[in-house]
């Protein structure tokens, strides 16, 4: 404590000293030239670190690279002054400090994220720009530090990459190991987001503690690890915890065959600092897959990659880091630039704030704010050239633009690329800068990696989870059926359970690839069939896990939890009972519905009128005495109906139309026919309720399964009151309800899913399915959401349907009488208009049509004889003339010598054609005979 005391004083007295310092090299405030001759510029980073050491030589020569240029700052000496943070916020607090007492217009660094969220505070108050190569925390990039500038990557975009790679390979759980300061959690939050958007999540958060951590603690947290479902780690920490993450790992048998290990860019950013690795080290590590910031390949990068070499001699590796940190002290020097060549002057000011300060002995008013902050911030911010890392530019979020990564596979003794990612295309085997000029495609197909090696040496895809190895049993949850036993039923006195739904998932469960430790639950009361969805509930809320039985899946159950492949078919009928038809004296009006009587006998009549229509002018069979010409409309129609019709059409349009109604009458005398016979020959039932539309519109009781989804449907979804609906627990009590009737206590019908509904009509061949079956579902086994076993379930339930397992199984439990044989719907036999409607509409078509162009020839017709007539004086005379005269063109007779002659002409044609063989065979006569043949061959002709 002695210790600790002197060690705080003696801090103290430092930083007393070196304010005072400041407060005597200055005064209230300090001005230079607009075009300085020295720029200073502070570093803080860990200075032995895998990524200090590398990051120091690139800012070296970066500051040589800008000072020997000519074309920028222009003769303005580039000064890069160093502190060494040791990861601490405290000591980079200290750092940041004395940086301001030397006129720093801008800071490089922290490599620490928890080092930077401490001195960003300090940079937004002193307005001082502080750029970080390494601070990769999310949480950095937000509003409250405006004037921090992360010239890397930010860790949210490695857990994007990561995620995708989870989802890649399909696993939904991970357990995440991380350090526990604001660079560990605030990154896995990012990886928990990102997880989410890909319905995956973390199962597990490991935190190690931060500083120096003993391998017993890592020990503990592992052990611990080793005990849960999930075997995908995501390993985010130093590379001294890290490594001996993985020495613990390996020496628990969790680097084996079924793990997958996931590292963030710190193991990669070691693999390329270090000389290849000790291979103690590489053989823990065998087939973990690591992330790298992608740098694009270029001849500027080349160029400096052969220049490195030099420089270090091969003893220190060239990573990421170092490479966004030689373009940071560019991206320094061209934003200074364009500062100085704005006009703007680097001044300093005391802070008024901190004067105001009195009573310490900190002379805090020795800090100093740097006035041109803001334009050099807004200038860091709008810079955009090409470096070592290709691209520099920041989005509007402060990030830079086109964030990529590569994923690396661990591999003998270095590694292998498998992959890319980008947050423009997800994961590719293409390079990302090649995949820029083409449309984005972050589909599902377009995702691709190489072929990995797994822990364990493994080359298959683990699988990514296991049953806890911790002595648990799964907890099923199982319904106590009352009724309907043969689906699944409790053995008395005990917590096995028999039926069905029991062997279909014991079977289903033999198949899966591993063992399954389990132990029925019952979930019930035993005197009624339970709720079940409350069953569901419970198993989303972690209560069971799992349900298995006769659970229908419907919509509001998948919402909470995953069912496994439907292994029944199911879905809603209704039930009712029905009586027998006798054939009564009226059966000969049941083939049509009143509708089609009407619409049928009214179309006889406008056919009727329409053919008389176009008859009337041309054929003297249609004309005559009124009452003579509507009992020949009447007859006309009504005789086509057994094709009986006597009268002659003569007109195109007319025989166009009686054609037409001869095939429509024909279509419905054969269906009359039909359905007729099947009337008085087979036997009919009959039953009120048609369907659920019947039920919908009536105000009968109906009755459903106690349990059932049934009530929720009838209710929600078809809008039946519920004071209508009333529980049935049994069969029994089923035919009960439906015997009794409406009228005396029971119901009209039963509302039931087709499973139930089949076995109670196997023993009850009173009731009938009536009317469709209403909704399309099945039977499922309920897992929690994003359950693995889930997936497994159905694979293995889809192969005992393949293999025939599962009907051998159904035919078990779910055998028919001879009564369920006959469970054919009642359906009626009653014609209907919609199944005619197209024969009426073409009927009408045609009529229309031959109106219309009855009418035009009759106009035309009109025009002439009006342009022939001398114009009268009177123009109401004109009109009443005019009227007379369409009239009469629609009702006279048309002019037949056209006709006769034609007839004539055809008559001497054939008495020419015919006389000389006629006279070879009677010289003596017969003329006469031939002369009637004659003529009735012209009447057929014109007929």
């Amino acid at each position: 404590m002695n210790k600790l005391v002197a060690r705080m004083k003696a801090i103290w007295i430092l930083l007393s000293w070196l304010f005072l310092l400041g407060v005597c090299s200055k005064g209230l405030s300090k001005n230079v030239t607009s075009r300085p001759s020295v720029v200073n510029v502070g570093a803080i980073f860990v200075l032995d670190s895998s990524i200090g050491r590398a990051a120091k030589v690139a800012i070296e020569e970066a500051v040589k690279d800008v000072n020997s240029n000519s074309s920028i700052l222009q003769g303005t000496k580039l000064v890069m002054m160093y502190q060494n943070s040791n990861c601490s916020g405290f000591l980079g607090m200290v750092s940041a400090l004395k940086f301001m007492q030397t006129d720093v217009v801008a800071i490089l660094g922290p490599q620490s994220s928890v080092v930077a969220h401490t001195i960003s505070h300090v940079a937004n108050e002193l307005q001082v720009p502080l750029l970080s190569f390494a601070a990769t925390d999310p949480t950095l990039a937000s509003l409250q530090f405006p004037y921090f500038l992360r010239t890397t990557q930010s860790d949210m975009y490695q857990m994007m990459a990561i995620a995708d790679v989870v989802d890649h390979y399909g696993w939904k759980e991970v357990i995440a190991i991380f350090i526990d300061d604001d660079y560990g959690r605030n990154g896995i939050a990012a990886l928990d987001d990102a997880l989410a958007a890909k319905r995956c999540k973390i199962s597990y958060k490991a935190g190690i503690p931060p500083g120096a951590t003993t391998r017993a603690e890592i020990m503990d947290i592992l052990v611990q690890i080793a005990l849960m479902e999930s075997r995908v780690m995501v390993l985010h920490a130093y590379p001294a915890a890290g490594f001996m993450v993985f020495s613990v790992a390996h020496y628990l048998g969790m680097m084996a065959d079924g793990y997958v290990w996931i590292s963030t860019d710190w193991l990669s950013t070691v693999l390329d600092s270090s000389s290849p690795l000790p291979s103690e080290k590489m053989e823990i590590m065998q087939g973990v897959l690591v992330l790298r910031q992608h740098t694009p390949d270029s001849e500027k990068k080349r160029a400096f990659t052969s220049r490195w070499k030099h420089l270090t001699g091969g003893s220190l590796g060239l990573n990421s880091y170092a490479l966004y940190a030689y373009d940071s002290v560019w991206l320094i020097a061209h934003a200074i630039d364009s500062f100085l060549n704005k006009g703007g002057v680097i001044s300093f000011s005391n802070d008024s704030k901190l004067q105001s300060i009195e009573g310490s002995t900190l002379h805090l008013e020795a800090l100093s704010i740097f006035d041109g902050g803001p334009l050099l911030l807004n200038n860091i911010l709008r810079s955009d050239f090409v470096g070592l890392t290709g691209r520099f530019k920041f989005n509007n979020d402060k990030t830079l633009v086109l964030p990529a990564y590569d994923i690396l596979n661990v591999i003998g003794t270095g590694f292998r690329t498998i992959g890319f990612w980008c947050n423009y295309s997800g994961l590719s085997t293409a390079p990302p800068e090649t995949l820029y000029s083409r449309p984005p495609n972050s589909s599902s197909a377009n995702q691709k990696l190489y072929g990995v090696v797994w822990p364990g040496q493994s080359v298959k895809k683990p699988r990514g989870w296991v049953f806890p190895n911790n002595g648990k049993q799964l907890r099923i949850g199982v319904p106590i059926r009352v009724s309907y036993k043969e689906f699944i039923s409790q053995v008395p006195g005990t917590n096995t359970f028999k039926g069905f739904s029991v062997d279909v998932f014991t079977a289903a469960v033999n198949l899966l690839p591993y063992a399954v430790p389990y132990q029925f639950v019952p979930f019930g009361n035993g005197h009624e069939n339970p709720s079940y969805n409350e069953l569901v509930r419970l198993v989303s809320t972690g209560v069971f896990d799992g349900a298995i039985g006769d659970i229908a899946i419907v919509t509001n159950r998948t919402k909470v939890v995953d069912f496994t492949q439907p292994y029944v078919a199911s879905g809603l009928l209704v039930v009712a009972p029905f009586k027998k038809l006798n054939t009564g004296a009226w059966a000969f009006l049941t083939p049509f519905s009143a509708q089609m009587w009407a619409v049928t006998a009214f179309f006889f009549v406008v056919v009727g009128i329409v053919v008389w229509i176009l008859e009337h002018r041309m054929n003297d069979e249609f004309r005559g005495p009124p009452k003579q010409q509507l009992i020949t409309i009447l007859w006309f129609s009504l005789s086509t109906l057994f094709f009986a019709h006597r009268e002659n059409t003569v007109s195109s349009l007319g025989r166009m139309v009686l054609i037409i109604w001869l095939f429509v009458v024909l279509i419905i005398n054969s269906s009359y026919t039909a359905s007729l016979t099947s009337i008085l020959t087979v036997q009919q039932l009959y039953s009120p309720i048609k369907g659920v539309e019947s039920l919908k519109e009536g105000n009968d009781p109906i009755g459903y399964q106690i349990g059932s989804f049934a009530e929720h449907y009838l209710i929600e979804e078809i809008g039946i009151s519920k004071s209508r609906l009333i529980a049935l627990g049994s069969p029994e009590a089923y035919a009960e309800a439906l015997e009794k009737g409406p009228h005396k206590g029971g119901v009209s019908a039963i509302v039931d899913e087709r499973p139930y509904v089949e076995n109670f009509l196997s023993t009850q061949c009173k009731f009938r399915i009536v009317g469709q079956e209403f909704t399309k579902s099945g039977w499922g086994f309920a897992f929690p959401r994003d359950s693995p076993l889930a997936v497994d379930m159905s694979t293995a339930i889809l192969s005992l349907s393949e293999n025939g397992d599962l009907q051998r199984i159904h035919d078990k439990w779910l055998t028919r009488t001879s009564c369920s044989s006959d469970s054919t719907e009642i359906e009626s036999d009653r014609l209907h208009l919609k199944s005619f409607w197209g024969l009426f509409l073409l009927c009408g078509a045609a009529c229309f049509l031959a109106l219309f162009i009855y009418f035009v020839q009759i106009m035309l017709k009109f025009r002439r004889v009006a342009r022939a007539e001398p114009v009268a004086d009177g123009s109401s005379s004109t009109r009443s003339r005019r009227l007379q005269t369409l009239l009469s063109l629609i009702d006279e007779k048309s002019d037949p010598s056209k006709r006769d002659k034609k007839r004539r002409k055809i008559d001497r044609s054939l008495s020419d054609e015919n006389s000389g063989s006629n006279l070879a065979r009677d010289p003596g006569g017969g003329s006469s005979q031939r002369s009637l043949e004659i003529n009735g061959h012209f009447d057929q002709i014109h007929t």
